[in-house]
């Protein structure tokens, strides 16, 4: 499996700028971009960086924090671009909560190496707090448009809690760029674009829930909450 795009092939990397941290980052991600997060060293990003093996442990413990750093980097990233698809529920929000499904797909499309990186990499988030907190303001953005469409449910319809509405449009979307959406040759082929499934996905998905789901629709204020069968919502 390849975690490069194609563009990027032919990529050099170097210690020329005098910048050892950001020589190792940029390293160990063309690296993950050829291997995978787990197919490479420590050894290997200080000699793709062209400094000596202990090199690198003038920034970095090890490997792992290695991986922490660039995995962190990727999910600031990632929390940018799904801020700006969100744009605060704009002009609706299942049309802004589309966005979010195409930039979570386009992120995974134009960053595999860091989509490796903050997802198959094995770095325990309880261990690293400063990767926990990106994780989670990323995660945030899903969560806050799951509560926007938890808004959008007529009084007296049962409804999972916003928070396991988030958990289940985030596994949707994960599902769908981890097979489908990776630029890499062992991606999946499909008679639509990634894009086309994930929104049918979704869109299925409120409906299922008796969400309203047409554009031209009003949006209702929220609702006083009734018993569900899936317990409180939140």
């Amino acid at each position: 499996m390849n975690w490069r795009k194609d563009k990027d092939q032919s990529r050099e990397r170097g210690y020329h700028h005098g910048n050892l941290r950001e020589a190792l980052l940029e390293a160990a991600l063309d690296l993950i971009g050829q291997k995978g997060a787990a197919g490479f060293t420590f050894a290997d990003a200080a000699r793709m960086a062209g400094v000596s093996p202990a090199a690198p442990y003038r920034h970095f413990r090890d490997r792992d924090e290695l991986l922490a750093s660039i995995a962190q980097r990727g999910f600031e990233q990632f929390e940018v671009a799904l801020t700006e698809a969100w744009d605060d529920g704009h002009p609706d929000t299942v049309t802004a909560f589309e966005r979010v499904g195409r930039a979570y797909l386009n992120f995974a499309r134009e960053n595999p190496a860091y989509y490796s990186a903050m997802f198959e990499s094995s770095i325990p988030l309880d261990s690293n707090p400063t990767l926990m907190a990106a994780s989670e303001r990323a995660f945030a953005i899903i969560r806050a448009a799951a509560d926007r469409l938890a808004a959008l449910a007529p009084p007296g319809v049962p409804r999972p809690p916003a928070l396991m509405m988030a958990l289940h449009i985030w596994s949707m979307s994960h599902g769908v760029a981890s097979l489908f959406a990776r630029a890499d040759a062992a991606r999946r082929r499909l008679p639509m674009s990634p894009d086309e499934l994930l929104e049918a996905e979704v869109l299925i998905y409120l409906r299922g829930l008796g969400f309203p789901t047409d554009r031209r629709a009003p949006e209702p204020k929220a609702a006083e909450e009734k018993p569900s069968p899936w317990g409180k919502a939140k």
